[in-house]
């Protein structure tokens, strides 16, 4: 298989996982009272940051809507990155390197904090990604910017 194939597949995934989590939100089950009473405690006691009055409940929907809003353009980013790889574009390596790394680490997250349909979709990201990396050849042309 091509790495611009494994590329778009990746990014493809990625998007699933972001419209996921995206479509979890408030990514809280609370389905029996003590659930409930635990977020309503995140909810009702204030504290000072740097200034601003916030809850763990702002920071608990906050953190979960920056991943849903990194997660779309990582899925754009990929796709992107899969389209140069089809062209033989130089220097694409590190890019999907980076993604590669960035998605390790999510996946340990995921093993550590949550549950199995993130921790498979991760996973399956990084295996692409570490698989397009090394059919990704290091020395190919280099992109023509009159072409482009």
């Amino acid at each position: 298989m091509k790495a611009s194939t494994l590329l778009r597949i990746a990014s493809v995934i990625t998007f699933l996982y972001f419209a996921g989590h995206t479509l979890g939100y408030p990514w809280t089950p609370t389905v029996g009272e003590r659930e409930t009473a635990i977020v309503e405690s995140m909810k009702s006691h204030q504290m000072d940051v740097m200034g601003s009055m916030r809850s763990f409940w702002d920071f608990y929907i906050g953190f979960g809507l920056a991943v849903s809003g990194f997660m779309l353009p990582v899925s754009v980013a990929l796709w992107q990155i899969a389209s140069l790889a089809k062209r033989g574009v130089s220097g694409i390596r590190p890019l999907i390197m980076t993604f590669f790394i960035a998605f390790v680490v999510n996946t340990i997250f995921d093993i550590q904090f949550f549950f199995i349909i993130p921790i498979v979709m991760a996973a399956a990201i990084s295996i692409l990604l570490g698989i397009a990396f090394f059919l990704t050849p290091a020395n190919v042309r280099q992109l023509d910017p009159v072409a482009s």
